[in-house]
């Protein structure tokens, strides 16, 4: 029986924790010692294939899942973190990065990891200049490292199994008709835990607020300001920071956050995880999604939360035996800001910038409110359905300014039977699908009259006397 490539073994070592199955209690399920589980997991000993497809039975998976590619977004972001200033004399070229990644992705990752700490350095210092000087300084490197819980959320499938039997337990202590209300979660806390919940009008004078939790008063105040499905949200992971904190610290020491402060911003992520769990248990809302083929309008209103609460959710349908669409999500702004982003389609989502302009995350801005539906389809040929609409987020209040974002939503075309938004799509015509890209300097597309940048693995040069459907295309 052929054996499979070494670097299957993290994959599956991932993919049990995951389940929620110790190394012990899989190698007794396949009748082998731990010891030999142990050199296959750190890659020190290669699965044949009647081994491999045993291990996929134990933990409910496919063999496309430890098998298919998973290099293209190490790729990608090596690409992204090359397009610098600091390199350009270099001269690297995208042949060269790939050979890296295929020969030495260990390498490739400490690079992020370097890129990210750089990008973080770059930040604070930035940050100190504009606190001293009172000026801002314009750099599109100094961004935010938030891709550390990006990093981490994927790492983990956006799957938490110990936090879903939490979240699931509380559900069934509070619900009302198979529902989480607003006025139980107030309840539980103030029948559990003696804590207060309190709607508030903040006092114009003071500094505006979303909440206030005063664990010595016992005291939880929430903005009036807010909508209901954003109250109902924060309540129910009040409730997980009292009672679950225990598990969401053993799943954050399995990771190495290069600081406190991305740490801090991932125990919010999972935070807020276990609240959309609560508001969103796992099974009813499992069910829910297959009845209504995951039509987002729908099930906010089934489930009395937020279109980006409800789209958040759909990605975590990841438990082995009852598992979702791979859906991939990320949310922008105006300006291309990417500020949330997870991929289980395979999609790859820029890590550093803005994404393609063709995609339609950036389109919904152009008709506030309303879900846009589009055929995307890579350099590489793959296609995807993907969804796009826009929310507000602000004060709710006359006069108040909101924030308009694009909540971006898709998966494989394999799956367009099971989505609803396929319906309005004909998926057999191949002039409705439109050819994306990651980003401008790591797309291979030079029939793009929306191409804004050279890209980063091809030589540049202008032709005076010549200008193709962009001024970095010449023919």
């Amino acid at each position: 029986m052929q054996q499979i490539d070494l670097k299957i073994g993290p994959k599956i070592k991932s993919k049990r924790r995951q389940s929620g199955i110790s190394q012990a209690g899989l190698s007794e399920r396949l009748s082998i010692s731990p010891s030999y589980l142990n050199l296959i997991e750190s890659g020190k000993r290669k699965v044949d294939g009647d081994l491999l497809i045993k291990i996929c039975g134990e933990l409910g998976i496919e063999i496309s899942d430890l098998t298919r590619k998973s290099d293209a977004s190490l790729y990608q972001n090596v690409m992204e973190l090359l397009d610098d200033n600091l390199f350009e004399e270099l001269d690297i070229l995208g042949p060269e990065v790939k050979e890296l990644v295929n020969s030495n992705p260990k390498i490739a990752r400490a690079l992020i990891k370097l890129g990210d700490n750089y990008k973080k350095k770059d930040h604070d210092i930035v940050t100190k200049v504009e606190n001293l000087s009172g000026k801002m300084i314009d750099s599109k490197k100094t961004s935010f490292p938030g891709e550390e819980i990006s990093d981490y959320i994927q790492a983990n499938s956006n799957y938490f199994s110990k936090l879903e039997e939490f979240a699931n337990t509380v559900f069934f202590s509070i619900q009302t008709n198979n529902r989480t209300s607003y006025l139980s979660l107030c309840k539980y806390l103030e029948n559990k835990h003696e804590i207060k919940v309190t709607d508030v009008v903040p006092d114009e004078s003071t500094k505006p607020f979303s909440k206030i939790f005063d664990p010595v008063k016992k005291t939880f105040l929430l903005s009036d300001y807010l909508p209901l499905e954003t109250k109902k949200l924060y309540a129910a992971s009040q409730i997980a920071q009292l009672e679950a904190m225990d598990i969401i610290n053993e799943y954050l020491n399995s990771f190495s956050f290069s600081s406190e402060e991305a740490r801090k911003l991932s125990t919010v992520a999972l935070l807020n995880y276990t609240g959309a769990a609560i508001l969103m248990p796992y099974k009813l809302f499992f069910e829910e999604c297959f009845k209504q083929r995951y039509d987002l309008e729908l099930l906010q209103n089934t489930f009395g939360t937020s279109f980006e609460q409800v789209a958040h959710r759909v990605t975590c349908l990841q438990d082995p035996n009852m598992k979702g669409i791979p859906f991939h999500m990320l949310r922008a702004d105006v300006a291309g800001n990417i500020s949330k982003r997870f991929s289980l389609s395979g999609i790859e989502i820029p890590r550093y910038g803005g994404a393609c302009p063709r995609w339609n995350i950036y389109s919904a801005f152009t008709a506030p409110g309303k879900v846009h539906a589009a055929v995307s389809k890579m350099p590489d040929g793959e296609k995807y359905v993907c969804i796009a609409r826009t929310v507000e987020k602000g004060i709710a209040k006359h006069g108040m300014f909101k924030s308009l974002l694009s909540i971006g939503l898709g998966c494989q075309i394999k799956y367009a039977k099971d989505f609803v938004y396929t319906d309005s799509l004909n998926l057999n015509d191949k002039n409705t699908e439109t050819p994306i890209g990651v980003n401008c300097r790591t797309c291979d597309r030079m029939d793009c009259q929306q191409r804004a940048f050279p890209p980063l693995h091809k030589k540049f040069d202008i032709d005076l006397n010549k200008r193709g459907i962009s001024v970095y295309v010449a023919d």
